[in-house]
């Protein structure tokens, strides 16, 4: 399981750690347990246990970016069972998390992982 400080990727998810939650966020609702921190094209989604973290979204949501607060060592998964991405172990803190994006003549879209 890979580890990090500041910065990690998972596909094209990057995950930055920062000092404080931003202003205006509101609460995001788990979905069996998990918060989905990335929505995957194919359907095999980015997660991370939501009894360890506390995850929030802008009040206008933004499909490139979301934020966690971690409590405790929890690993984001990828939920496919072949040509997955390693889990990464997300440490205690606050986190920011952005999906990659590419531009298109039709305007930006996100990246597919």
């Amino acid at each position: 399981m890979k580890t990090f400080k500041k910065m990690a990727a998972q596909g094209d998810l990057l995950i930055v750690k920062i000092d404080k939650l931003p202003d205006g966020l509101k609460a995001v609702k788990a979905e069996d347990g998990l918060f989905v921190v990335a929505h995957s094209e194919t359907g095999h989604n980015h997660v991370i246990d939501a009894t360890k973290t506390k995850a929030f979204e802008l009040k206008k949501p933004d499909i490139y970016q979301m934020f966690l607060q971690v409590d405790e060592p929890t690993p984001i998964n990828h939920l496919r069972s072949f040509d997955t991405h390693e889990p990464i172990l997300v440490g205690p803190g606050i986190y920011r998390i952005a999906r990659q994006r590419e531009y298109t003549p039709e305007g930006y879209r996100r990246a597919a992982d």
